[in-house]
């Protein structure tokens, strides 16, 4: 008969890696969920670049990724991302066109920045996901 030894040495040290991502789990998610919403951050900011010819740069710099929060309901970690700027509604949804006397001259209508934009970030979601959690595996 064959005899053969098995070395466990290397199970060992799998399974304490394993020990501390579910440590760390927590903390890399949110940072994942951090990165992953600047990256959404960027296709929003490029989108509004590319629909709106008006240019001051107070709408561009507006547009912020908020912080990352655990929705309990659904048990998943969310970021928000949005404009600050006060006239951002009206870019977004339109808005009337008046005169100083009150006279209503027309409607502007909005550029939907956001819903164009979330149409681009939900098809490369996966893929922005999946260069995170490469990252992540390249640290253990």
């Amino acid at each position: 008969m064959a005899e053969f030894d098995i070395d466990y040495s290397n199970v060992e040290v799998f399974k304490n890696e394993l020990d501390s991502l579910q440590e760390l789990f927590p903390r890399e998610a949110r940072q994942v969920m951090l990165r992953s919403g600047s990256k959404a951050r960027g296709i929003v900011a490029r989108k509004a670049r590319q629909l709106v010819k008006k240019v001051t740069g107070t709408y561009l710099r507006s547009i912020k990724r908020g912080k990352v929060w655990m929705d309990e309901g659904e048990e998943s970690f969310k970021v928000r991302i949005y404009t600050g700027a006060p006239h951002g509604h009206l870019i977004e949804y339109g808005h009337r066109i008046v005169d100083k006397s009150g006279k209503e001259l027309g409607f502007k209508e909005g550029y939907h920045v956001f819903d164009r934009a979330a149409a681009e970030v939900s098809e490369q979601w996966n893929e922005i996901l999946e260069r995170e959690f490469d990252r992540i595996m390249d640290k253990l």
